[in-house]
C-alpha cells in the first residue's frame, strides 16, 4: 500500500505534466473525490514522496487537513504555470464550444422567469408594469428554447456527454434546473395567460401542473439516487447547491397557489392545493436536512472559497418558496372549501376551517420568512467580502443564484405584507424588485462578456470541468479498459487538445 501512492504521483508529475496536476489537485479544490482513490494534494517527485510517506507526521498532516507541508512544496518546487498556459487551447470553433453547454445554463431561465413572477406580484401597480412582466415572460420562453437547442446540439455532437452530465459531481446537481425553469414558465402562463386566452388554457395548465408534479418528484429522487450511488463528496467543499435537486419540488407550492385561484372547478382546486402543500412540504424538509450539513460545514471549515460563494444564496430559496406557496394556497381555501354557507371540510364548517387554516399558515410562515432573511444576510455578507481588491470571483452560471432565490424572497415578502396588511413590508418588496431587475441586467451582461472572453463555453471553465479524476470518454470507460482514473484524465485532455489543434490547422 505504501508504494502505490508514489507510483501514482510519479505518473502525475513526470510523465503527464499539467494534466496530471489538474487531476491530482482537483479533489482539494472542488471538494469531491472518486470512490476508488483519493488523489494526492500536489504532484511531487518520487524521491520526495518516499521521504514524506515514511515521516510520522505525514499521516497526521493528511488526516487533519493541514496545509503547512503543501505550502512548503509550493515554494520548493518550480512553478509550471507558463507551461500550463501554453498547453491550453487558444481557439475553439463554436461547434467545439457547444460541448461545454451544461445544465447550469437553465439558471438563466430560472432567474428570468422569477423576475416575471415578481413583477406580477408587485402590489403597487402602474401603467406598463404588466407589459414589463410580459416581456420578461416571453423573453424567458425564448431563452428556454435556445438553451434546449444548445444542449441538444451538445448531446448530438458529443453523445458521451449525455451520460456524463448525470454522473459528473458538479453538473449533475444542475440537471433539475430545466425542470425548475419549466415550472417557472408554467407559473408565468397561469399569471399572464389565463383570462386573456380561451377557456382551453384553463384545462391545459391543469394537465401541465400534474405533469410538473410528476417530473419534479421523479427528477429529485433520480438525481439524488445517482449522486448517492456513484459519487463520494467531502463536507469541506459543501455548499447549498446540494439542495438544487430538491428545487423542482419547491416551486410546486407557488404553482398550486396561482393555479388554484384560477381553476374553475372547486374539486380540481382542492386537489391542486392538497398536492401542492404535500409536495412543497417534501421539498422543504429535504432541504432542511441539507441545511444542517451546510451549517456544520460552515462551523468546521469556515466560508466556502470565493468562486463557490454565489451558491450560498440557494439556501434562501426553500424557506422563501414555502412561504409564498403556503400563504397563497391558504388564501384560496375560502373560495374552495367555503363556497356556500353549508359547505363542510373534514366535518368542520367550511368557512371556519378556511379561516383557521389561513391563520395557522400565515403565522407559521413568519418563522420561515425570517429564516429566509437570515440566510440571505449570511450569503450577502459572505459575497460582499469578495468585493475587496485582493479577491477575485470569476464568472460562472451560478451567478444567477444572485437572482432566482431572491425572487422567491421578494414574492414571500409580498405574501407576508398582504397576509398582515403592512405597507412598510410592501415597500421593501418593491425596492427589492427594482434591485433584482438591475442585478439581472448586470449578471446577463457579465454572462455575455464571459462568453466573449472565453470564461464559459470553454474547456475546464464550466460545471463540466475535470474533477477528482472524473472524465467522460467517447468509446470506453476507464474501468472497462483497465486503465486508472489518472490515465483517463490524461487521455481526455489529450483528446481535447488534438481536437483544438485540428481546428487550428
Amino acid at each position: 500500500m505504501q508504494s502505490t501512492r508514489p507510483d501514482v504521483q510519479q505518473f502525475y508529475s513526470d510523465e503527464h505534466g499539467s494534466a496530471g496536476r489538474s487531476a491530482a489537485t482537483s479533489h482539494s479544490q472542488e471538494g469531491w473525490r472518486t470512490p476508488t482513490m483519493e488523489d494526492p494534494e500536489q504532484p511531487v517527485k518520487l524521491s520526495r514522496s518516499l521521504e514524506r510517506i515514511f515521516q510520522p507526521e505525514y499521516a497526521t498532516q493528511r488526516s487533519n487537513g493541514s496545509q503547512r507541508h503543501s505550502d512548503d512544496r509550493r515554494h520548493d518546487e518550480p512553478s509550471n504555470e507558463d507551461e500550463d498556459e501554453a498547453e491550453k487551447p487558444k481557439h475553439l470553433s463554436w461547434k467545439q464550444r457547444m460541448q461545454h453547454v451544461t445544465w447550469a445554463w437553465f439558471t438563466l431561465t430560472m432567474a428570468t422567469g422569477g423576475i416575471a413572477n415578481v413583477v406580477h406580484d408587485v402590489p403597487y401597480r402602474f401603467h406598463g408594469l404588466y407589459t414589463i412582466g410580459l416581456i420578461f415572460f416571453l423573453m424567458n420562453i425564448v431563452f428556454y428554447i435556445i438553451i434546449w437547442a444548445m444542449i441538444i446540439t451538445r448531446f448530438a455532437l458529443y453523445p458521451w456527454t449525455f451520460k456524463a452530465s448525470f454522473t459528473h459531481p458538479t453538473e449533475s446537481l444542475f440537471v433539475p434546473a430545466f425542470a425548475v425553469s419549466f415550472g417557472t414558465i408554467l407559473i408565468n402562463i397561469v399569471e399572464y395567460g389565463t383570462g386573456n386566452v380561451g377557456a382551453w388554457l384553463n384545462h391545459t395548465v391543469l394537465v401541465l401542473f400534474w405533469l410538473d408534479c410528476g417530473v419534479a418528484i421523479a427528477l429529485s429522487i433520480t438525481i439524488y439516487q445517482i449522486l448517492w450511488s456513484t459519487l463520494t463528496f467531502t463536507i469541506a467543499r459543501m455548499t447549498p447547491i446540494w439542495i438544487f435537486p430538491a428545487y423542482p419540488l419547491l416551486i410546486i407550492g407557488p404553482h398550486a397557489a396561482n393555479l388554484s385561484a384560477k381553476v374553475i372547478s372547486l374539486q380540481h382546486a382542492i386537489c391542486v392545493i392538497i398536492a401542492g402543500f404535500t409536495i412543497q412540504g417534501i421539498g422543504f424538509l429535504v432541504s432542511l436536512t441539507i441545511y444542517s450539513a451546510f451549517v456544520y460545514r460552515l462551523m468546521t471549515q469556515k466560508l466556502p472559497p470565493e468562486p463557490l460563494r454565489p451558491g450560498m444564496f440557494v439556501s434562501v430559496g426553500p424557506s422563501a418558496f414555502t412561504v409564498s406557496g403556503t400563504i397563497g394556497m391558504a388564501r384560496n381555501l375560502q373560495r374552495v372549501i367555503a363556497s356556500s354557507p353549508t359547505s363542510r371540510f373534514m366535518d368542520v364548517p367550511g368557512l371556519m376551517a378556511s379561516r383557521i387554516l389561513r391563520l395557522c399558515a400565515n403565522w407559521m410562515s413568519l418563522w420561515l420568512w425570517g429564516l429566509a432573511w437570515w440566510f440571505f444576510f449570511i450569503s450577502l455578507l459572505s459575497n460582499a467580502d469578495c468585493l475587496r481588491a485582493d479577491h477575485r470571483m470569476p464568472f460562472a452560471m451560478t451567478w444567477f443564484s444572485f437572482i432566482f432565490p431572491q425572487t422567491a424572497l421578494t414574492t414571500a415578502t409580498f405574501a407576508i405584507a398582504e397576509a398582515f396588511d403592512v405597507d412598510a413590508i410592501r415597500v421593501i418588496g418593491c425596492v427589492m424588485t427594482c434591485v433584482l431587475i438591475l442585478a439581472w441586467g448586470i449578471v446577463v451582461g457579465c454572462m455575455i462578456r464571459a462568453i466573449i472572453n472565453k470564461q464559459v463555453l470553454w474547456p475546464e471553465k464550466g460545471e463540466d470541468k475535470t474533477e477528482g479524476g472524473f472524465k467522460a470518454h467517447k468509446k470506453r470507460s476507464a474501468t472497462s479498459s483497465g486503465i486508472g482514473p489518472a490515465a483517463a484524465v490524461v487521455d481526455g485532455v489529450r483528446d481535447s487538445r488534438q481536437e483544438a489543434a485540428a481546428d487550428n490547422v
